[in-house]
């Protein structure tokens, strides 16, 4: 049912596709007069054998070659219109389409990590130079055969179903390309995407792989994955080109065996001289779509699975449909039965958990290595979706949340910390509009602003490629002033302190104090036990329940973990921060 289900949903790409169809319906106008006008070469030649060569007037002559000059002309501008025609068409698809398929590919990397790369883009990328390349004015030239055959006919029955002989040849091989490469090219590009994948991943760990030594095994293990893609392709394209180049012999040989056809029938008298080059030229034009449509049959073959494969995905992750705005939400956070597995995992990690974490609360989460606490959070900021329960961000379910209105609510610092190629100034204003008032305050909050002053160019200090490289710890608070910028009501911290020296702790202890103060809810993950002394609650995990949940102080005791008073920070010392929320 589900599958049925699925075909029955238009995707954006048929969308598109069904608004560009009157431009495809042009193009194909277009080809009917280029077609029409590709007689002019047999007929100019029937005319010169038979008109001029039997009068000898140079006048005739001149008057035909200037006539067909001209609609030479006339063809070779049309022809450049319908390229343009569909080279706009293919930018258009392109223009309407990426935006669509990169926020697939994403929703997708978050629902299935490791299983997608950026190759929806490159299989957008096929279809538009297919749309706008030799193979598709075989497609639009090749329905305008029977106009041929018509001529054909009028010359010579003969001629006509030696055409027809011909062409059907010509198609038999098209069809037998297609077959006995099809499976070939799709499991080629499959492997290749595999190898690529393999790559990109390994190039992301460069410095482990080199500091282990083990760039040579894992060369080894890419290099098999790329051969084993290497032999297919070739093998496959020794197949292609094996019908192709019979198909293009073949023509020529039929184009040649028209002229003796003709002879034959001009020594009987059934045609003359003349029709026997028209009729050659004209059969030749007859059966190059059909030629041109098996030479590029690879290109064809790979821009269909190309489509298939978009189609596909825009399928399964279709346009959200627009939903009512919610009131700006204060940071109340219901966690109600929630059951979360991993994705593409069947096992639950998260076993029905349910805790209230009030407005401007502090929660901490602690728990043994696989205890689940990662994969809470995770669901409990709608990134990961939920098998069974809810969590309700002010009691509306924040996975009907968009997630592009709520985002600026939120502040995630995840245990991997990435930072993006940009200045650290749009790394901390998530690479919205940089508002530098909200930029050094929460690098104020974070702690981290005299530390960014130190660098180059300061906060328009570049990172990533081309700009400096950063420590654990300095990513690490650059990480935190990104997660409470713009000062959001529900604050998610995944081991916050672990890269963290003890001026860096003395910061984030202080900014989890003012988060508190303004009111903004705060989830802390940690295994260091000092920054459980300033929060409110704390969960502890295991195995995916809840082992224990309540009130701080009761819950270490409970633990046997000694109460520790934390350093008073001077108030002297403390950044001047605004803690207005958003939109207030």
């Amino acid at each position: 049912m589900k599958q049925k289900n699925k075909k029955l949903i238009e995707s954006s790409l048929e969308k598109v596709l069904k608004r560009t169809r009157k431009w495809f319906f042009y193009a194909g106008v277009f080809s009917l007069f280029i077609n029409i006008l590709m007689l002019v070469p047999s007929f100019y030649m029937l005319q010169v054998y038979d008109r001029v060569m039997q009068s000898r007037s140079l006048e005739t002559l001149l008057l035909l070659t200037l006539l067909v000059a001209f609609l030479f002309f006339t063809m070779g501008l049309l022809q450049i219109i319908r390229s343009r025609v569909l080279v706009r068409i293919s930018n258009r698809i392109d223009m309407d389409l990426n935006g669509k398929i990169y926020d697939a590919i994403f929703e997708l990397a978050r629902l299935q990590p490791g299983r997608i790369s950026g190759s929806p883009i490159t299989d957008l990328t096929k279809l538009r130079q297919f749309m706008s390349g030799n193979g598709v004015f075989a497609l639009f030239d090749a329905p305008w055969f029977p106009i041929y055959l018509l001529v054909m006919y009028i010359f010579s029955p003969l001629l006509a179903a030696f055409t027809i002989f011909a062409a059907i040849v010509i198609f038999t091989i098209t069809i037998i390309n297609e077959r006995t490469t099809k499976t070939g090219l799709e499991k080629a590009n499959s492997l290749n995407n595999q190898s690529m994948s393999f790559l990109n991943k390994n190039i992301q760990n460069a410095e482990i792989i080199h500091a282990l030594g083990m760039n040579e095994s894992i060369k080894k293990r890419w290099h098999q994955k790329h051969l084993k893609f290497l032999h297919l392709q070739s093998t496959t394209s020794d197949i292609a080109g094996k019908w192709s180049n019979t198909s293009r012999t073949l023509r020529q040989f039929f184009q040649s065996l028209t002229y003796g056809i003709g002879a034959y029938l001009a020594i009987k008298g059934a045609i003359s001289p003349g029709t026997i080059i028209a009729g050659a030229v004209l059969m030749g034009r007859a059966l190059a779509p059909l030629d041109l449509l098996t030479a590029s049959w690879k290109g064809f073959a790979e821009a269909r699975g190309a489509y298939e494969r978009l189609n596909n995905l825009l399928k399964e992750f279709h346009e959200k449909e627009e939903t009512m705005d919610l009131p700006p939400p204060k940071g109340n956070v219901s966690v109600e039965r929630v059951v979360v597995a991993p994705p593409l995992a069947n096992t639950p990690v998260i076993k029905g958990i349910s805790m209230q974490i009030p407005k401007g609360s502090v929660l901490g989460i602690i728990g043994p290595s696989g205890s689940g606490k990662s994969t809470l959070v995770r669901a409990m900021l709608g990134v990961w979706p939920l098998l069974n329960g809810v969590v309700r961000l002010d009691g509306a379910d924040i996975h009907k949340w968009d997630s592009q209105k709520l985002g600026p609510y939120l502040g995630y610092l995840p245990q991997d910390i990435e930072l993006f190629e940009g200045t650290i100034a749009e790394n901390i204003a998530r690479f919205g509009e940089v508002d530098s008032k909200k930029v050094v305050e929460a690098a104020q909050i974070a702690g981290v602003h005299e530390m960014i002053l130190k660098f180059p160019k300061g906060y328009d200090t570049p990172i990533g490629p081309g700009g400096i490289g950063l420590s654990g710890g300095q990513r690490q608070r650059i990480g935190l002033a990104r997660a409470i910028y713009g000062n959001p009501v529900f604050v998610v911290l995944d081991e916050p302190n672990s890269n963290l020296d003890r001026e860096g702790e003395v910061a984030l202890a202080n900014m989890v104090k003012y988060l508190k103060s303004a009111g903004t809810t705060v989830v802390i993950i940690s295994h260091k036990t000092d920054i459980l002394l300033i929060t409110d609650l704390i969960a502890v995990l295991k195995d995916g329940l809840l082992a224990m949940y309540g009130n701080s102080s009761e819950v270490l005791v409970k633990l046997g973990i000694a109460k520790v008073q934390p350093k008073q920070v001077k108030k002297e010392n403390q950044p001047k921060i605004s803690l207005d929320k958003p939109n207030s």
